[in-house]
């Protein structure tokens, strides 16, 4: 079973180990970027432009349990892969199964917190007396999944560290499909609105979770979701957060710098936040694929390491970077080009759209480097490097982001410029992950033969 799920990692042609692992993880992103993308099409079609902003609100709060999932899903991966390259075919198995009942846990009290909390918690992402009904009742449905989108998102990483690509690309597609299915329905057919979305997007990650639960639990998997192959010590527990607190604190960051963007904009109207929602979700094209080439390659990057063939390693980095720097370029300039018809596509209101366009024109600014950006953050977590990782987390949503909002709001007044604080900031993070890719590579490799 295992020449079967991972001989690629170790034996395949660079090109094709690359673009085996990558297609199915580039497809799945594409099925999230649909997914986010068709909740704002399809409420933006009820011509309500509080419900777009109260589902732009909501979507920071959304992410954070995102960033849990992702918390185990790209530290266990991490881990996994390289105990696979290793030969440790047992701790592997400890390993998935920590993931899997730690952050189910967590998604349980997460659930039961937002039921409580709602409220204060919309108030808090920046929902006004307007947006505020809406927003709450969007994030009271969606706990309901919160357990289950944890879940989905920690194994749609982890499955393709046993070289099951397809297999996580098939769990995305099944509940980002059911989400995009029923949303029309739910909105517009039983005219349900916000709580519409809230629902498809609840059925959409029980669906994907129940299908990764199948696929641990049958014997076509390396992996183990046992209660009794739960073990968090020998460095296990370590282990994972090392890289996946830095990878989801990236996410909370994220997350958290949303809401206080979403709070500087709400200074300008609604209609602003509706314009930088929609901009999101278009410059959201570009990222999405861009994630999509890095984490494909990380688990193959994993298995190199852990293994210590760093020929290997470096040719597979080598490749991705090229492959990446290419579709940065393509997809920026059909985006930048494409930004009116996509922004009409989610925006009627004539302020609204004018936000929009401007924003979505800004943003795009840092398409052309971000695919190197994602290949090198990648590539310091497949090492196990827990402090340049966390070094490059902090930096690009927080400690370079946060000051460069300040800045720009302080000088300028216009929303405009305030909207530069997220491309400068990327130019700027892409330029510290070289830097620390290189202090890693000096680091972690120099005991490894050529």
């Amino acid at each position: 079973m295992e020449d079967k799920s991972i001989k690629i990692f170790r034996d395949a042609p660079v090109p094709k180990a690359v673009i085996s692992n990558v297609i199915p993880s580039i497809v799945s992103m594409i099925m999230v970027l649909l997914y986010n993308l068709a909740d704002t099409f399809f409420i933006g079609k009820t011509k309500d432009a509080l419900m777009v902003a109260a589902v732009s609100l909501a979507t920071p709060v959304f992410l954070l349990f995102m960033a849990v999932g992702m918390l185990f899903g790209i530290g266990g991966t991490s881990l996994i892969s390289r105990l696979l390259g290793e030969g440790q075919k047992e701790k592997a198995r400890h390993a998935s199964s920590f993931c899997f009942w730690t952050g189910a846990v967590i998604g349980i009290v997460s659930m039961v917190m937002i039921w409580i909390f709602v409220v204060p918690i919309s108030k808090g992402v920046g929902a006004s007396a307007d947006t505020l009904g809406y927003t709450s009742q969007y994030l009271n449905i969606v706990a309901i999944g919160i357990p289950f989108l944890i879940v989905s998102n920690c194994f749609s990483n982890i499955i393709r560290a046993e070289g099951r690509a397809n297999i996580a690309m098939a769990g995305m597609i099944l509940g980002n499909m059911l989400n995009i299915v029923l949303d029309p329905i739910f909105i517009l057919g039983l005219h349900m609105n916000v709580a519409g979305a809230a629902i498809a997007t609840v059925i959409g990650n029980v669906a994907s979770a129940i299908f990764y639960i199948h696929h641990v639990a049958s014997a076509n998997s390396m992996l183990s979701l046992r209660i009794k192959d739960y073990q968090a010590g020998g460095h296990i527990a370590t282990g994972v957060m090392a890289i996946g607190v830095p990878a989801s604190f990236n996410s909370v960051l994220m997350s958290v710098s949303n809401i206080v963007l979403n709070k500087v904009m709400s200074g300008y109207g609604d209609m602003a936040v509706a314009g930088l929602g929609v901009a999101m979700k278009v410059n959201m094209i570009v990222v999405m694929l861009l994630i999509g080439v890095g984490t494909g390659i990380q688990p193959l990057l994993g298995y190199c390491y852990g293994a210590r063939n760093k020929k290997r390693y470096l040719a597979v980095l080598k490749f991705s970077l090229c492959l990446a720097f290419c579709m940065s370029a393509v997809m920026t300039v059909i985006c930048y080009a494409g930004a009116g018809p996509l922004v009409t596509a989610f925006l009627d209101n004539k302020d609204a759209f004018g936000y929009g366009m401007s924003f979505s024109r800004i943003y795009i600014l840092s398409g052309p480097i971000m695919g190197i950006l994602f290949v090198l953050m990648n590539a310091i977590q497949s090492t196990g490097a827990a402090i340049p990782a966390l070094i490059l987390s902090v930096s690009r949503q927080g400690i370079v982001f946060f000051p460069m909002l300040w800045l720009l709001s302080s000088v300028f007044h216009e929303a405009r410029y305030i909207a530069l604080a997220q491309p400068v900031t990327d130019y700027m993070a892409t330029l510290l992950s070289l830097i620390l890719f290189i202090v890693t590579y000096h680091k972690y490799f120099k005991h490894f033969d050529a």
